[in-house]
C-alpha cells in the first residue's frame, strides 16, 4: 500500500518493514487553487496543509502519515477523515524534547502506529524485518532466523502501554550532532541497557491499548527500570559511527557555487531552479530532505530506531535547537548563500531566520511560497536575484558568457523593463550616455508590448537593430522577450540603474504596479541584500489606482491632493479590498478627498517603510517606479526615513537603464 509522509520524524522505515511503500508528499505543482480544501477547512489554515489535502484527495495514496508539528497537520487530518473515510490516517505525536523520558514516549507511539497500520493493512511487524530493512543482516549464516523477534497485533497492543526499553543518555544528546569531528569524546547514549525481566502473569495482565485511546496515563512515558553498563571502547565507537550517520549530509563543490537550503517544506522547484543556475546544493535540511541513514541494531532493534528518529538533527518546533545552531555555525562560513524556505503566513521558523539573518557570516534570502503553481514567478525572481548577488559580480558574470565586442556598426545597447504596468526601454551608446527612452503601457501580452517599445526606442535614437551589440531585458516579463540577448532580474538592473544616476545611493525603494522592493547596494552598485512584497496589491501602483476610483479622481491628481490635507486619517488595513471599502465609509462619513488621500499615502509609505528596514536603513535613498512621481507617497516615506529621497528625472527607467548598462558590460 502507497502511504504518503510530510515529516522526518515519521517512521518510514518501520513502516516499510511492514510491506509500505512510503512516499514524500510533495503538493501537486500544477495546483492553482485549494477549492476542495477551502470547502472544509478554516481560511487560516496555511497553504501547505491546504495543498496537501487537495493531493491527497486527486492520488492513489493508501493512507498518509503526520505528525503533531503544528495544529495545521491535526486539521488536515480532521478534514482528510470527513472526505475521505477509506484512508489510512494517522497523527504521530511527536515529543518536543529528546530527554530519556522523550524517547520512550516516542517508541511507544510509534508501537501505536505500527499497531494501527497492521490492522489497517492485514501486516505483521517485527523487529527482525526492520532490523534488515535498516541494513542489518536478517539471518545469521550459521543458524536460523531467530522467530522470538516475531511481534503479533496483540503484543504490539500491549506494548504500546508500557516501553520495552529505557535509554541511559547523558545530559547532553545534543551535543553530539553539533562536534560530528569529535563524535567518540560526545556519544549521547550507553550500549548496554538491559529491560527488566516480564513475567507471564504481566503480559497477560497488560491491559490492550486502542490505537487511538487519548488517556492522560498513556502520555506518561514509564521506564523499566535498568542499569546502563560500562562503556567499551567497542561501545564508544559505534557511538561514533551512530553520530556520524544521523549528521545532515554536506557536499561542497569547489568549482561551483555552493548554496545551502533550510527552513521548512522547500519544494522541488526550489532545487531545480538552483541546479538550472549552475548552482551546487550543499545541504538540505527542510522538514523532509534529510537523509535518513540510521545504524541497525540486532537487540532492542524499534526503541534504538525510534530513538535516532528522534534525536535526528531537531526541527525547529523542538525544544532544544542548539545542535542546529552549532550545525549553522559549521557550514555557514563555506558557503556562498542560504536560500530559507517557509510556507506562506507560518511564523514556526521566523525566530530562527531572524536570527541566522543577524548572525551568519554567508548572505540569506527569505524565500516564502504559497504551493501553488503561481509561485514559480516570484521563486525565480528571488532565487535569480539572489544568485546574481552572491555569485561572480555581475561583471564576472556577463563577462563569462560576452558576445562579441562593439563593431563600428554596433555602437549601441537596449535595455529592456518589461513590468506589469509599464515596459520601458533605453538606448545607450558605448560613452554610458542615455540616447533615448520611452515608456508605454504594458498590455495583454508582454511580448507585444516589448516589441512596440523596442521599435519605439530605436526610432527615437534614429539607429537600425543592427547597430544594436546586445539586448537585455529584465522585470517579469523578460522571458517573454525572445529577442533579447539576455534576462537579468530586475532587482540587479535597478541596484545598478540607481547607482548610474547617483553613485552615493544605498538604499533603494521601487514600488511599480504589482510590487515593491527594497533594495540595499554597496558603492559599487552592487546588490547586497533585498526584500520582496508582491503576490498582493497592498502598497503598490494598483492599489494606488484602486483608491483613485474610489476618491473619482484620476491617479495623477491623488498625490497632489495629498499634499492639502488637513485633517489626519488613518487608513488600518493595507488589504486592497478592505482598505477600499474603509475609504468608501470615510467618504459616506464626508471625509474630504485630500485627507483620505494623505491617509492612503501614509499607510504606502508605512509599508514601503517596512520593507527597507527588512534590508537595513543607510543613506543616501532613491525612490524608483511610477509611484515615485507620487508627491503624497514621497513625502509620507521622507517624513519616515527622515531624509530626503532622491529621485531621477524619470524615476520609470531606472530598471532599463541598469539593463542597458548590463548590456554594456557584456558586450565591451
Amino acid at each position: 500500500m502507497r502511504v504518503g509522509y510530510v515529516c522526518k520524524y515519521a517512521p518510514i522505515e518501520a513502516l516499510e518493514a511492514m510491506g509500505a511503500h512510503m512516499e514524500r508528499i510533495e503538493p501537486d505543482e500544477s495546483l492553482v487553487s485549494f477549492d476542495a480544501a477551502e470547502s472544509c477547512m478554516h481560511a487560516n489554515v496555511c497553504s501547505f496543509a491546504k495543498a496537501t489535502f487537495e493531493t491527497v484527495l486527486s492520488g492513489n495514496l493508501g493512507g498518509i502519515v503526520l505528525t503533531t508539528c503544528c495544529d495545521s497537520m491535526r486539521r488536515l487530518a480532521d478534514a482528510l477523515r470527513a472526505q475521505a473515510p477509506g484512508l489510512f490516517i494517522h497523527v504521530l505525536d511527536v515529543p518536543r524534547d529528546t530527554s530519556e523520558a522523550a524517547c520512550a514516549l516516542f517508541e511507544r507511539n510509534v508501537r501505536k502506529l505500527l499497531s494501527a497500520y497492521g490492522e489497517f493493512a492485514n501486516a505483521t511487524f517485527s523487529e527482525e524485518k526492520l532490523f534488515a530493512q535498516l541494513g542489518g543482516t536478517l539471518c545469521p549464516a550459521e543458524g536460523n532466523c531467530d522467530s522470538s523477534l516475531e511481534l503479533d497485533l496483540a503484543r504490539l497492543h500491549s506494548e504500546a502501554a508500557q516501553p520495552s526499553f529505557r535509554l541511559a543518555k547523558s545530559s547532553s544528546v545534543s551535543q553530539s550532532f553539533a562536534n560530528s569531528n569529535q563524535a567518540a569524546d560526545s556519544a549521547a547514549w550507553s550500549e548496554g541497557c538491559e529491560a527488566s525481566e516480564r513475567n507471564a502473569d504481566e503480559a497477560v495482565a497488560a491491559p490492550q491499548v486502542e490505537p487511538n485511546r487519548n488517556k492522560a496515563g498513556d502520555t506518561e512515558a514509564r521506564s523499566e527500570g535498568c542499569e546502563a553498563s560500562e562503556r567499551s571502547a567497542t561501545a564508544a565507537a559505534a557511538a561514533a559511527q551512530v553520530d556520524n550517520a544521523l549528521q545532515p549530509q554536506t557536499h561542497f563543490s569547489p568549482t561551483m557555487p555552493n548554496v545551502g537550503i533550510a527552513g521548512a517544506r522547500a519544494n522541488a522547484e526550489i532545487k531545480r531552479i538552483l541546479e538550472a543556475h549552475g548552482v551546487n546544493i550543499a545541504f538540505d535540511i527542510t522538514c523532509t530532505n534529510a537523509i535518513r541513514r540510521f545504524v541497525p541494531r540486532k537487540t532492542d532493534t524499534l526503541a534504538w530506531y525510534a530513538h535516532d528518529v528522534l534525536t535526528q538533527l531537531p526541527c525547529a518546533r523542538m525544544r532544544n535547537i542548539s545542535p542546529r545552531k552549532a550545525f549553522f555555525d559549521q557550514v555557514l562560513p563555506q558557503v556562498d548563500g542560504l536560500v530559507y524556505h517557509a510556507v506562506q503566513f507560518c511564523d514556526m521558523y521566523s525566530y530562527e531566520y531572524s536570527d541566522l539573518k543577524r548572525t551568519s557570516p554567508a548572505p540569506i534570502l527569505a524565500l516564502e511560497t504559497d504551493c501553488t503553481a503561481q509561485s514559480r514567478g516570484q521563486m525565480l525572481t528571488r532565487l535569480e536575484a539572489f544568485l546574481e548577488s552572491i555569485g561572480a559580480s555581475q561583471t564576472e558574470h556577463l563577462a563569462s558568457q560576452k558576445g562579441s565586442p562593439m563593431s563600428t556598426a554596433a555602437t549601441f545597447v537596449v535595455g529592456l523593463d518589461s513590468g506589469s504596468t509599464s515596459t520601458n526601454a533605453v538606448v545607450m551608446n558605448e560613452a554610458r550616455k542615455i540616447v533615448a527612452s520611452v515608456v508605454i503601457r504594458t498590455g495583454a501580452k508582454a511580448g507585444a508590448s516589448a516589441e512596440r517599445a523596442y521599435r519605439e526606442v530605436l526610432e527615437r535614437a534614429g539607429i537600425t537593430p543592427d547597430q544594436v551589440a546586445c539586448t537585455i531585458a529584465t522585470g517579469y516579463g523578460r522571458v517573454s522577450i525572445p529577442f533579447a540577448d539576455e534576462n537579468v532580474t530586475e532587482i540587479s538592473c535597478h541596484g545598478r540603474g540607481a547607482h548610474y544616476f547617483n553613485p552615493d545611493v544605498r538604499t533603494i525603494l521601487d514600488i511599480g504596479g504589482q510590487d515593491s522592493k527594497a533594495i540595499h547596494v554597496n558603492a559599487a552598485g552592487e546588490v547586497t541584500d533585498f526584500a520582496m512584497n508582491d503576490k498582493c496589491a497592498a502598497g503598490t501602483g494598483r492599489f494606488l489606482e484602486m483608491i483613485a476610483r474610489s476618491l473619482e479622481i484620476s491617479l495623477d491628481e491623488l498625490g497632489p491632493a495629498a499634499l492639502e490635507s488637513k485633517k489626519r486619517l488613518e487608513i488600518a488595513s493595507m488589504c486592497s479590498v478592505f482598505a477600499e471599502s474603509e475609504v468608501i465609509s470615510l467618504i459616506a462619513n464626508n471625509e474630504e478627498k485630500p485627507d483620505i488621500a494623505a491617509g492612503v499615502c501614509r499607510a504606502v509609505a508605512g509599508k514601503a517603510y517596512s520593507l527597507m528596514r527588512r534590508v537595513g536603513l543607510e543613506g543616501a535613498y532613491m525612490m524608483t517606479g511610477g509611484v515615485a512621481q507620487n508627491p503624497g507617497v514621497v513625502r509620507a516615506v521622507e517624513e519616515l526615513i527622515g531624509e530626503k529621497l532622491f529621485i531621477c528625472e524619470d524615476p520609470e527607467i531606472v530598471g532599463a537603464t541598469g539593463a542597458a548598462l548590463l548590456a554594456l558590460e557584456k558586450s565591451e
